[in-house]
């Protein structure tokens, strides 16, 4: 996670981030992500969801053993919160499942000790 100080806005309650993600097949089949959730919670206790096909606008059918990684960001209104959420995925064999994406912290610098 990246503090986006030059896409932000603090005196507006505007804090951007960027995030990284890399996804592996630890499966023995080929498996497509075909959609994500992800649920954001900000300081002040503002939640909110985010529900979409793909990420940034691909649905990556992975083999055994490989890897997709990918960049994207959010903007919330604190200076933290925190982001988690899941990547719904059917493998090869018609096995639909969910990956879970664990919870990472946003924060811009010098916020939290």
């Amino acid at each position: 996670m990246t503090y986006l100080a030059e896409q932000s806005d603090i005196e507006n309650d505007r804090y951007a981030f960027s995030y990284h993600v890399t996804i592996t097949n630890a499966g023995n089949v080929a498996a497509q992500l075909i959609s994500r959730h992800w649920i954001i919670s900000e300081a002040q206790g503002e939640v909110r969801e985010v529900k979409g096909l793909g990420v940034v606008g691909a649905q990556p059918l992975l083999k055994p053993s490989e890897r997709y990684t990918y960049s994207s960001g959010t903007v919330i209104n604190s200076p933290s919160g925190e982001m988690r959420g899941t990547y719904q995925m059917i493998a090869e064999d018609g096995t639909q499942f969910d990956a879970i994406i664990p919870t990472f912290l946003l924060a811009m610098p010098r916020v939290l000790h």
